[in-house]
């Protein structure tokens, strides 16, 4: 087996395991490749943005397994997976990802529903009488 480079990525309920291994350039997301999986240029851009800065991506196979979430948070998953990957492979890499924004996390969850309310926080409306 040849030698790959894990990184594992994490947005909302997403959770995306991202291997990068030396090859002829496929990309391929849960046995699918990239434009099949992500349709939409958004979504495409999101995914491929570490690469940018890696310059060349035609040398390396990506393989993805992405689960949960939605389309948004699972490309946002995959995004930080590849730069967290790429930064095993090459620490030199580090502030260049950083300054992109690429190797840091979104935190953001979606808030619990509390009892007596509608939502997260909205409240029934208030009736007078």
């Amino acid at each position: 087996m040849a030698e790959y480079f894990e990184g594992v990525g994490r947005r909302k309920s997403a959770t995306a395991r991202v291997r990068i291994t030396k090859g002829s350039g496929k990309f391929i997301i849960n046995e699918k490749t990239l434009e099949e999986y992500f349709p939409t240029e958004r979504d495409n851009k999101t995914v491929t943005a570490p690469l940018s800065i890696l310059g060349s991506n035609a040398n390396y196979d990506i393989s993805v397994l992405v689960k949960g979430g939605g389309v948004i948070g699972q490309a946002d998953s995959v995004s930080l997976g590849l730069a967290r990957a790429i930064l095993k492979m090459d620490p030199e890499l580090r502030m260049e990802l950083s300054h992109a924004g690429l190797l840091s996390r979104d935190a953001r969850e979606k808030e619990r529903k509390k009892p007596g309310l509608k939502g997260a926080r909205k409240a029934p409306t208030y009736t007078k009488r």
